[in-house]
């Protein structure tokens, strides 16, 4: 066998393969003895058509068996000698094969980019160290306020005001016709003024009072979040059932009890202060790894394979897909499509491959490797993440294996990050002082 490789590009090559003439001549017979044995021919007992009587009858078939055959049989040692590291799967379209002469065939295959040794020492980072502070701590509490709130019926005839909940039915018509995206809908409660539907329908029911109807008009910007009602006018009927008000409990050491283990509202900031605190370190080591790649990928260079870019994108398609089905959206819902996401976030994919080819270079220039300690450290606090018997995780990883090869290079690159890191000059700064820093 003999493998040629020609040069598309420094991460794109197409392969040339040719198979000795003996090999082809050698399976074109095995195929025809085979085929003889069970070819039902008129005329011939089983077994007694001559290769003369099957080869107008069966040669295009047995040569694209045979075709097939001497690609797959041939294709991982042409690899090995060519010496090419793929990561994406290979096109080949076969040639038709001659019964005399050599059989040919062209991969085209895309390669891990090859990497020199990176530099990753003394890299200058900022560590910025953010605190809780007071107005956090009111947001906060603020928002657990609200998830206390009661919405009590108001005693008096009033209309409706800001802020108020209502419950009302409403149907939207588009010149003078119902209309889909608008359709009638009853008992619906919503918050005047938060613009769910848009805040010019909010500010058309002020005032309204129980019992009343009302013709609310309006028209959709053309950027509304809704492709549908994008630039449309609407007339809608609404029927106003019910007002409500809004009334939060007091923040106390009572309320505070409403969440659980606390006793006292002491008790509930300290745990709001150390999550906030939490997400403030997981932060400042974000924005860290965002300045070490920054830098690495500015003196870094080298040629992506389009397949793993591809690759990334779909994942990040998949990703914002689950997350518009989880708030039972769609992507038409949002105007989007496909090919518009393929172009908005093809950046994004090309530099979250660079950083994996980043850590994966960094991994095997410094020979790292995952113990068994860490592997079952790493499963130990994913079964406290998701609250689950740690066995039950090993089973699930231990039924997908690719899935734990995947899992196991994260750990990798983690442990890359932390090297980095150690190895790196940290100048830590308060929040606000950054900029004067590089002054």
């Amino acid at each position: 066998m003999k493998v040629t490789v020609e040069n598309v590009s420094s991460v794109k090559k197409i392969m040339n393969v040719e198979i000795p003439e003996e090999t082809v001549v050698r399976e074109l017979n095995d195929a025809y003895k085979n085929l003889k044995k069970t070819a039902k021919i008129k005329g011939f007992r089983p077994g007694k058509a001559p290769r003369s009587v099957l080869e107008p009858l069966f040669k295009k078939d047995v040569h694209n068996d045979v075709s097939s055959k001497l690609i797959q049989n041939s294709f991982i040692e042409a690899i090995k000698e060519a010496d090419l590291d793929i990561v994406a799967k290979p096109e080949i379209d076969p040639p038709g094969l001659n019964e005399k002469g050599p059989y040919t065939y062209a991969v085209t295959v895309e390669i891990k980019p090859k990497i020199e040794d990176i530099d990753f020492k003394n890299l200058p980072l900022k560590k910025i160290l953010y605190h809780a502070t007071d107005e956090e701590m009111d947001t906060q509490l603020k928002m657990l306020q609200k998830n206390l709130a009661k919405q009590n019926p108001i005693a008096d005839d009033r209309g409706v005001r800001k802020n108020d909940f209502v419950l009302m039915d409403y149907e939207g018509f588009k010149d003078g016709k119902p209309f889909a995206e608008t359709q009638k809908t009853e008992n619906h409660t919503m918050k005047v003024g938060e613009g769910n539907i848009l805040k010019e329908f909010d500010d058309q029911l002020i005032g309204m009072k129980m019992g009343d109807n009302r013709e609310v008009k309006i028209k959709f910007p053309e950027d509304y979040h809704n492709a549908k009602l994008a630039n449309q006018e609407i007339t809608f009927q609404v029927t106003l059932h019910e007002i409500r008000e809004e009334v939060l409990p007091e923040i106390d050491d009572e309320f505070a009890k409403n969440f659980g283990q606390y006793e006292t509202l002491d008790n509930l900031k300290e745990a709001i202060t150390k999550n906030l605190e939490e997400g403030y370190v997981k932060r400042a080591e974000q924005e860290m790894n965002e300045q070490i790649f920054k830098n690495l990928i500015s003196k870094t260079e080298f040629e992506l394979p389009d397949s793993m870019v591809d690759y990334e994108l779909e994942r990040i398609i998949e990703e914002v897909e689950r997350t518009l089905a989880y708030h039972n959206k769609s992507m038409e819902d949002q105007g989007l499509s496909r090919e518009m996401l393929l172009e908005q976030h093809r950046e994004l994919a090309e530099k979250k491959v660079r950083r994996h080819l980043i850590l994966d270079k960094i991994v095997e220039q410094e020979n790292m490797t995952l113990s068994d300690e860490e592997l079952e450290t790493a499963f130990n606090d994913m079964a406290q993440g998701f609250k689950q018997p740690v066995e039950e995780i090993k089973k699930y990883y231990g039924q997908n294996k690719d899935t734990l090869e995947l899992f196991k290079q994260t750990l990798l690159e983690k442990q890359a990050i932390d090297l980095i890191i150690k190895n790196s000059i940290i100048e830590e700064v308060e929040p606000g002082l950054e900029q004067q820093s590089e002054i």
